[in-house]
């Protein structure tokens, strides 16, 4: 047996984070035990658990939230571990894991410094200081505005990049505590030396500056300087000798500055690092002044954003303009590193860019974001980077390079924050797997410290529709507690000063517009997050906001008359939908009002749902009472007494259906029914309708429609970007035309990962792996197989444990099931078409052998449409003996005809077409056995 899997917080060692509460998390693997008899949770002071400071046992304790009444000490590192005995005798203790505190309370010694405001260039501050006892251990507390690096004695401390990240700047700053210790040199070091030396040791402690998010160009309007006009830094060194003394260097007037060679940096613009800034001006170095910053230093709570991948050049192009363009074969963001060892004076210049046209280099799709690394060479050998940017691209136009570009001449770091991948899925079908890598990919782009729309242009903001569509997804590919807190934290915080309303994006800087779907991540996301992690601390935590959100809804609908509604100005519907004035309009046909007064509903929900499983009786019997008055609005305007539903669009009839709101739901789905064929089930809907498709049609037992849209090929589909050559998601649906041309460039981001949200249908239905309850403590397992997919691997490291869901049909029709279940688990395994077969299983691996009692390899029935059949030769050959007016219809291609179902043919009386005739067809047809598709 093996206890691993240590996290506090959802974090895996965490130094330096707020430690308001302490929430601790473990997994067993490796044992053929069912579940714990007892747990004991141990806090030492020491590595080797000589100094137990706290203890925690019972056999009521979880593994994926237990709360520790542990209350740490500013500047302190505790070892904790984990001890399960199981119901089979086994016991088995976890590796020591360790958590460190900050400065918590503590008051800062240090000050705010920076330069001259007369100088305006990038600074580098420093201090020199001597070491002359033995150092036990040495921590740096600091933050940089608006973004920076520190180095002791030329070596970047920690290894993450963009600290302190995005801030909510109007409230707080956060630091970052790391460990130094053996970048210091101390009396250890001198006493190497030769004996008529001194034994002290110089130390030199720099910190860069750059100026991020804080006071860069950046949100909508472009705006500059947004929070501050000054970079500046505060830092604390504690240096913890070996005598038991401590000796702490601030950040103070003793200080020093000068301009570094970064010439100008930017979220958008990119870096200009120019080692020829000062060669005809001189560069001295000045005292610091002392600076004021308006909001609180706090711990950190941002999880790091670390180079998580590298990746090389597939391809070295030279383009018919004459350029040189490297394709890394993937779009992400990152940012570019090489080695330079040029002659002094060489100036080159990288652009970044998603897409070629015409074979040249392009990026105008970017807007404003000039997306550009300059570096100028003074001869020296050395690894050059940006330092205070990043990028989305996959192809990198190189200008001034004096040699020849090569494979090896250039990388590319992938950045994202440091999150585990939990979610793992592969099919036999390589197109569907490309599809599930583009949403894997969007995902790693846009989760650099907060959920954006886009890595690459003029915009990277946290929009929080896409945040609120996508969230589901993003928990089965990722462990996103840490990183959804700190994107919730901010929300929240933003939220406050806007009178309870959700802004469209952060940071926000003011503009306060709210609309409904994007408002409602303040609800959708907390909600998730319980789903998923089971955290009742975490769901207590933002209950709040869920609660203040549905409170301002509630108070515009009172001043509106108290109807039921939510409306609310400016709403942004099923964007970029469809089915609106045109296909490139920015908003589809379903009603603003309606939209908004169904999501106004669900928030209601699921703020009552929150109440009732933290234990607010009171308020949970308010917001239900309330969300039934928003339901009967709904159905009073929009169904008739008879169950009809009024509107009649895509987006309409999904959110009824996921949401529940309907007089009567089999009425709705003949109604739904109805529209996707005379849509010729084609995707119509946007950003509310699209990221929902597919998992409405499976909770409503309409899988097998979901596969038809997802192996769609055509305009407007998934694998119509897949089979153009994507490798991200992109936000139209035509972001490029069929010959590979851009279809605009105002708004059209080729790496945007709402509409990847198709992937949580992957994972739900096509794996079949659910919760059954918060947390996975319990699961359902019930895979929906396809004769498209010959087999399909999926694992879901659960907060709870590893779920496997394993499937492969045989070409003689034999259906095979791999499942496992983790420690302490147990799930409901519904097996495909076995007549119905439930079992309710254990922990423990799991196989299954059977012939199913309807063969999958028999693909067709009397609901399959004529254009599922256009491309079998068998097929028509039936068609063309028994129905050749039917055959006729194929060959005609008419979108009207090839719609139609074989059992529809049975109507077309005066084509012909005899019920009986039809009958001895559709018999044939669907004894037809397909193994290869």
């Amino acid at each position: 047996m093996k206890v691993s899997g240590l996290k506090i917080n959802g974090i895996t060692d965490p130094v330096g984070f707020s430690f308001d509460r302490i929430l601790c998390s473990w997994k067993v693997t490796d044992t053929s035990a069912k579940r714990q008899q007892r747990v004991r949770i141990q806090i030492s002071a020491t590595e080797d658990f000589s100094g137990i400071l706290y203890e925690k046992e019972g056999s009521e304790l979880c593994s994926n939230e237990t709360k520790l009444d542990f209350f740490p000490e500013p500047c302190t590192r505790y070892y904790w571990r984990v001890t399960v005995t199981a119901d089979n005798g086994e016991t088995a203790s976890s590796k020591p894991a360790f958590f460190e505190t900050g400065k918590m309370n503590q008051p800062w010694t240090a000050r705010w410094i920076g330069a001259s405001r007369e100088d305006t260039f990038h600074p580098v501050l420093t201090k020199q200081f001597s070491i002359g006892k033995r150092i036990k251990k040495a921590r740096l507390y600091i933050c940089g505005l608006g973004l920076y690096e520190a180095y002791v004695n030329g070596k970047k401390a920690g290894n993450e990049y963009l600290a302190p990240f995005l801030n909510d700047y109007e409230a707080c700053y956060q630091y970052q505590t790391y460990d130094v210790t053996r970048l210091l040199k101390d009396f250890a070091a001198g006493e190497k030396k030769c004996e008529n030396q001194e034994l002290e040791e110089e130390n030199t402690i720099e910190i860069l500056l750059g100026k991020g998010w804080y006071m860069g160009t950046f949100g909508l309007k472009n705006q500059s300087c947004l929070f501050g006009d000054e970079m500046k830094a505060i830092a604390e060194l504690h240096v913890d000798y070996e005598d038991g003394s401590q000796e702490v260097i601030g950040t103070d007037e003793s200080w020093k500055y000068r301009g570094s060679d970064i010439e100008d940096s930017g979220i958008y613009m990119g870096e200009i690092y120019n080692h020829s800034l000062w060669e005809k001006r001189e560069n001295p170095w000045k005292k610091v002044e002392i600076k004021t910053a308006p909001g609180r230093l706090t711990e950190r709570y941002s999880l790091p954003v670390v180079a998580k991948e590298e990746l090389h050049p597939k391809e070295i192009i030279h383009t018919p303009a004459g350029e040189t363009v490297v394709d890394f074969g993937q779009n992400h963001a990152g940012f570019m590193e090489f080695e330079a060892d040029f002659p002094k004076g060489t100036r080159i210049v990288i652009e970044c860019g998603e897409v070629l046209q015409n074979g040249n280099f392009y990026h105008d799709n970017y807007r404003d974001a000039k997306s550009e690394f300059v570096y100028v060479s003074d001869g020296r050998k050395e690894k050059v980077r940006p330092h205070f940017t990043y990028f989305g691209y996959r192809y990198l136009k190189i200008s001034g390079w004096p040699f020849e570009v090569t494979r090896t001449s250039i990388v590319s770091k992938v950045i994202y924050s440091d999150m585990e991948r939990t979610g793992y899925f592969v099919t036999s079908n390589p197109k569907i797997n490309r599809l599930y890598e583009n949403c894997l990919w969007g995902m790693k782009s846009n989760f650099i410290d907060l959920p954006t729309d886009c890595p690459q242009r003029s915009e990277r903001l946290g929009w929080t529709g896409d945040a609120q569509v996508f969230a589901p997804t993003a928990s089965y590919h990722m462990d996103t507690r840490a990183f959804y807190r700190k994107f919730l934290k901010d929300l929240h915080s933003e939220q406050q000063r806007a009178d309870g309303a959700i802004p469209n994006y952060i940071p926000s800087k003011g503009d306060f517009g709210t609309a409904s779907v994007w408002g409602d991540a303040g609800t959708f996301i907390p909600a998730l997050l319980y789903r998923d992690f089971g955290s009742l601390e975490e769901l207590r935590e933002f209950y709040p906001m869920m609660r203040e959100w549905v409170d301002y809804m509630h108070r515009v609908d009172i001043r509106n008359g108290e109807t039921g509604f939510f409306r609310n100005g400016f709403q942004f519907g099923d964007w970029l939908a469809l089915d609106g004035s045109t296909e490139q309009s920015f908003k589809g046909s379903t009603d603003d009002d309606y939209i908004g007064t169904v999501y106004y509903y669900q928030s209601v929900s699921l703020t009552a749902q929150a109440a009732r499983e933290l234990g607010y009786e009171e308020e949970a019997e308010k917001y239900e009472k309330l969300a039934g008055k928003i339901r009967n609005a709904v159905l009073d305007e929009y169904f008739t007494a008879t169950g009809r539903f009024a509107l009649d669009t895509q987006a309409s009839y999904i959110i009824a259906l996921k949401f529940g709101l309907y007089r009567d739901k089999e009425r709705l789905i003949r109604q739904f029914q109805e529209r996707l064929k005379k849509d010729a089930y084609k995707i119509r809907c946007g950003f509310v309708g699209a990221p929902l498709l597919c998992m409405t049609l499976g909770e409503n037992k309409m899988e097998k429609l979901a596969y038809d849209f997802i192996f769609q090929e055509e305009f407007p589909s998934w694998l119509y970007c897949v089979n153009l050559g994507a490798t991200t998601i992109w936000e139209r649906w035509n972001s490029l035309l069929p010959d590979g041309s851009i279809s605009g460039t105002g708004m059209n981001s080729l790496n945007h990962y709402a509409y990847g949200s198709v992937v949580e249908f992957f994972y739900a239905y096509i794996a079949g792996i659910r919760p059954a309850e918060p947390g996975y403590k319990k699961a359902i397992i019930a895979p929906v197989p396809d004769m498209r997919l010959h087999f399909c691997k999926c694992c879901y490291h659960s907060a709870s444990g590893n779920y496997v869901s394993e499937w492969k049909i045989d070409n003689n029709g034999i259906f095979h099931l791999h499942v496992e279940i983790p420690f302490g688990c147990e799930a409901k395994v519904q097996l495909p078409r076995s007549g119905g077969r439930k079992e309710q299983l254990f922990a423990g691996c799991y196989d299954f052998s059977y012939q199913p009692d309807q063969d999958f390899r028999k693909i067709y029935d009397e609901n399959t449409r004529l254009s599922q059949i256009a491309k079998d030769s068998e097929v028509l050959n039936i068609l063309k003996e028994d129905l050749p007016a039917a055959y006729q219809m194929v060959m005609s291609r008419n979108p009207e005809h090839m719609e139609r179902s074989l059992n529809e043919l049975k109507d077309l009386f005066f084509m012909g077409i005899t019920p009986e005739a039809a009958d001895k067809a559709i018999k044939k047809i669907s004894s037809l056995e397909r193994w290869e598709i």
